[in-house]
């Protein structure tokens, strides 16, 4: 999961979530539990945020865009009737 390194004073200071990178068990850890090639499909699709590329065939995404798409996704089911109560 993420570690932040204590600053020189010794606080633990967390960084804005623009500069937080989230890694494949991050986002499981999270939820979104799907294969691999569906979060490229949705990556293709613009249906998931694109993810960054580290070093070779490291990767990660930014924890701010997978958070604002999670709020959409809360918010869309606010709006969806999946079954009638009736």
């Amino acid at each position: 999961m993420l570690y932040i390194p204590p600053t020189s004073d010794g606080a633990n200071r967390t960084p804005p979530l623009s500069k937080i990178l989230l890694s494949r068990a991050d986002l499981k850890a999270l939820g979104i539990t799907v294969s691999d090639t569906t979060l490229l499909r949705w990556e293709y699709d613009k249906r998931f945020p694109r993810r960054v590329r580290l070093a070779g065939t490291s990767v990660a995404w930014i924890a701010a865009e997978v958070h604002a798409w999670l709020a959409e996704r809360a918010e869309e089911r606010s709006r969806h009737v999946y079954a009638d109560p009736h």
